[in-house]
């Protein structure tokens, strides 16, 4: 019995391993689908839901649902485009994300996603968030205003550096980010832990760094968030 399927995403038939998740099957085939809470070393989530695309014309989180042979899969339809973008922009008025002040711009996974999607000005109303902010630690600030609850760090803290430093409270749009700790300096957090560096977003920020590379030479200044991924794809042709 082999250990290998075959899957169709967007009409492109790729191989993919048994028990691999789609949206890891088509990464390893150079096929980008957006995300911000899923990376390959945690257990998915589903809970951003950019990865979100249609199997038999019913959507799913391509990061929880597992591929199977002779799955169809859709991934670029204009309707998953446009819903992605809403997430993307309903992501931005949710919190206070100013990229131009910043210290991940340039950096930043969502405001890269914005880019990519065409986001300019959202059409919601922002809500103005008023969360806490924490800068005792000694290396890393917390803004939860910034936080998308993506839950990457509780899930690193966890599996990765072995703590309970971060997890969630409230319900609803008013969830927010805490940490076993009456601050942030009373926590395990560590400068080496995974949790502290694994944000998509302007969150969880290390002092002394801000602002450090020049405009320009960033990570996404030049190269779209993906095309990393797109180019195992082109290089494969």
């Amino acid at each position: 019995m082999t250990d290998t399927i075959t899957l169709t995403i967007d009409g492109v038939e790729i191989k993919a391993k048994k028990g691999q998740k789609i949206i890891e099957a088509a990464e390893d085939a150079g096929i980008y689908i957006p995300r911000l809470c899923w990376l390959k070393e945690l257990t998915p989530a589903g809970s951003c839901r950019v990865c979100t695309v249609l199997i038999n014309g019913r959507p799913q989180a391509s990061c929880t649902q597992p591929a199977t042979d002779g799955m169809v899969v859709l991934s670029e339809t204009p309707e998953l485009k446009q819903w992605r973008k809403n997430v993307v922009e309903m992501l931005f008025v949710e919190g206070n994300h100013y990229c131009m002040f910043c210290e991940k711009s340039g950096n930043c996974e969502l405001q890269a996603m914005g880019y990519r999607m065409g986001v300019a000005a959202p059409q919601y109303p922002y809500l103005f968030p008023k969360r806490g902010v924490d800068a005792s630690h000694k290396d890393f600030y917390i803004d939860g205003n910034r936080c998308i609850r993506c839950g990457r760090c509780v899930r690193a803290a966890k599996e990765l550096d072995g703590k309970t430093v971060f997890g969630f409270l409230g319900r609803g749009n008013q969830t927010r980010l805490a940490f076993n700790g009456d601050t942030l300096s009373a926590t395990e957090l560590k400068a080496a832990d995974k949790a502290a560096s694994i944000c998509p977003v302007g969150c969880i920020i290390k002092k002394r760094v801000g602002f450090a590379v020049p405009v320009g030479q960033r990570k996404y200044d030049f190269k779209p968030i993906g095309s990393d991924i797109e180019a195992k794809r082109s290089s494969a042709k």
